[in-house]
């Protein structure tokens, strides 16, 4: 059984059950909840009687398992699920094996977004929600109260959409899809228009211009409008973020598109994802008003808080969406004080831990310099993220459901225990 060739293919060797249960020391069961958790993929072999396991696949397993301690007794160390949407090796990041960087300042974030749910480019892909689908979604923001934060703002917008969308069960591509290019646009519509004299018509236009008629009283000139296309597209996906994997849960059990969405904006209000740029942007605004980074974070490192806006685990070096929007930003010129503030911020840090800028502080200099309100990185990284939402939930749509089911490693009392 351990040898066997595919037609056509070179040899390989797979696996029974009891083997890899051998490899990897745990009971036969347990290599089931491996596939179960998309950490071991399984195959049954015509005219066998069970399934069978590919070998390397099986022995990184074993190492990942021995490395992270996770062996027989444990969970099976961290979950894993097959993606072919984002790779992030070596400081740089790829959209379907396309340096997502380069996509991003070739393209816009609509069609940033198809390629990412489809593998192709549409040309000039532009989303429009229906009138109706607008109405019932901004009925439902306009009922919240005044003090609303966006992605409240957001996740009821989405809930309504939904409610008004009567074949949202439909999860084929084709229906997803729709759904897609539909959810996007009534997610900036609902949000309300910053009072300006000069946003003549805020719901039309691109995208990015849209969503600029919400964030910032100012008219949106040609490069600011670019920046903010440019961070949408660049933050539209990044592998398995929380956000991402709440998403995947939800499709894993088979959640439509709207509730999978939800359940993504459900996590990025934490001040560890989405709502990090809001943090960073109030750290920059005081380094403005009291003119030196210096004083900023030795007060920030004295009250034991992280400084926000740099680092990243992902990145040894400066995070690629920073450097990307930090090069479109030195063309803002307005932007300059909050840029060199965000410099001084690296360079002062730096003196005592080497920590390079991510996104969040490049954000948050666009934000500050755009007169956007705190919270308006979270709004731009809400919207932005829900085309890779939608696209790790296509993909999980097209796997075995409710497979994204880890086992707890109970540490509790052993039972029986009495009654108390």
């Amino acid at each position: 059984m351990r040898d066997q060739v595919a037609p056509g293919g070179p040899a390989e060797r797979r696996l029974t059950t009891k083997e890899t249960a051998e490899v990897l020391g745990v009971k036969p069961e347990t290599v089931y909840a491996y596939v179960s958790r998309g950490q071991l993929s399984s195959r049954r072999e015509a005219g066998g009687r069970g399934s069978t396991f590919d070998a390397a696949e099986v022995e990184a397993l074993a190492r990942r398992n021995r490395r992270d301690g996770g062996g027989g007794s444990g969970s099976g160390g961290e979950l894993s699920v097959r993606t072919r949407i984002t790779l992030i090796d070596q400081d740089r990041y790829y959209f379907r094996g396309v340096d997502a960087t380069e996509l991003a300042a070739r393209h816009t974030y609509e069609e940033v977004a198809e390629w990412l749910w489809t593998g192709e480019l549409r040309s000039g892909a532009a989303f429009t929600a229906p009138e109706a689908s607008v109405a019932v979604a901004r009925r439902a923001v306009d009922a919240l109260p005044e003090h609303t934060g966006p992605t409240d703002r957001l996740r009821v917008a989405a809930i309504a959409a939904a409610a008004a969308d009567p074949l949202r069960f439909d999860l084929s591509e084709d229906a997803v899809l729709g759904t897609a290019r539909i959810l996007i646009p009534t997610l900036v519509a609902a949000l309300p228009p910053v009072p300006y004299g000069g946003h003549r018509d805020p719901d039309r236009g691109p995208l990015a211009r849209r969503l600029w008629a919400r964030l910032s009283g100012r008219p949106a000139d040609e490069a600011s409008t670019r920046v903010l296309d440019t961070a949408l597209a660049l933050l539209a996906d990044h592998d398995l973020a929380a956000s991402t994997l709440a998403v995947r849960v939800a499709a894993s059990a088979r959640a439509h598109a709207y509730a999978a969405v939800s359940a993504g904006l459900g996590v990025i209000e934490g001040p560890l994802h989405g709502a990090a740029s809001g943090l960073a942007h109030r750290l920059l605004l005081e380094v403005l008003d009291r003119g030196s980074a210096g004083p900023v974070i030795a007060e920030e490192l004295r009250d034991g808080r992280r400084i926000p806006g740099l680092g990243h685990r992902l990145y040894t070096g400066e995070d690629p969406r920073a450097r990307a929007l930090f090069a479109l930003l030195a063309d803002v010129p307005r932007a300059a004080p909050a840029l060199a503030a965000a410099r001084d911020v690296v360079a002062t840090t730096a003196r005592h831990a080497p920590l390079h800028a991510n996104v969040d502080l490049a954000l948050a200099v666009f934000t500050a310099s755009a007169g956007m309100d705190a919270t308006a990185g979270e709004t731009i990284f809400a919207v932005a993220r829900t085309a890779g939402w939608i696209a790790h939930a296509l993909e999980e749509y097209g796997e075995r459901p409710l497979r994204m089911r880890p086992s707890g490693q109970y540490v509790g009392p052993r039972p029986p225990r009495p009654l108390p």
